[in-house]
């Protein structure tokens, strides 16, 4: 539920309109991957310094899986947006410590060593950490990310949650083509055809049955 124009309104998932996993079960999903690739990040770099080798992974903490994430992320809720802030911070200093580790592994190689000893032990167990309590405010994190379409029906106001709105355009009925997938429609749902926008096939709902 939700608050529309002095109204309370029903907010539905598109996701479980379908029957897809919910946005936030995937987040959970793709936060477990990013933290496994920076503990392989971390044990790369000790092993590059302790050895000699060359440490091929980037050091450019916006180059990196969940620096491109945090670029591309935005939240207008003031907790998620603090807890970000941290992430951040921790993330930055992290390979940016790498970076120092590997540029005095030339003139210094024990040097080099204490740092990923205990400098970045100790960076990665705080970036983690921030990246736990980012990972407990998913079901906000979610929110933020997706978006609300507003319909009207025959008065009676709803929302659908999609996870993002690429285009809006008109189009004529004459322009929707039947489904010969034979694509049965979800529960909730009932589809009118499939419309071909700009070379993507797009299947165009045709009515939302509101649950009760």
């Amino acid at each position: 539920m939700m608050s529309h124009e002095e109204s309370v309104i029903k907010v539905m998932s598109f996701r479980k309109l379908i029957k897809l996993d919910s946005y936030e079960d995937e987040l959970q999903i793709l936060f477990k991957k990013l933290k496994i690739a920076h503990k392989d990040w971390v044990d790369s770099l000790k092993t590059a310094i302790h050895t000699g080798s060359t440490f091929t992974k980037t050091t450019n903490p916006h180059m990196c899986d969940l620096g491109k994430w945090i670029d591309n992320f935005t939240s207008y809720d003031d907790r998620v947006s603090e807890v970000l802030s941290e992430l951040v911070e921790f993330h930055k200093r992290l390979h940016l410590r790498g970076a120092d580790a590997c540029e005095i592994k030339q003139v210094d190689p024990e040097e080099a060593k204490r740092i990923v000893d205990i400098d970045i032990n100790d960076i990665y167990h705080h970036t983690m950490g921030a990246l736990d309590t980012f990972v407990a405010e998913l079901g906000t994190v979610a929110n933020s990310l997706q978006k609300l379409l507003i319909y009207d029906n025959n008065g009676k106001k709803f929302a659908i949650k999609v996870d993002i709105i690429e285009d809006i355009a008109h189009v004529q009925e004459s322009d929707i083509m039947p489904n010969e997938s034979n694509e049965e429609s979800a529960e909730f749902l009932e589809l009118d055809g499939v419309l071909d926008l700009n070379g993507a096939l797009i299947n165009v709902i045709k009515t939302v049955n509101l649950p009760s």
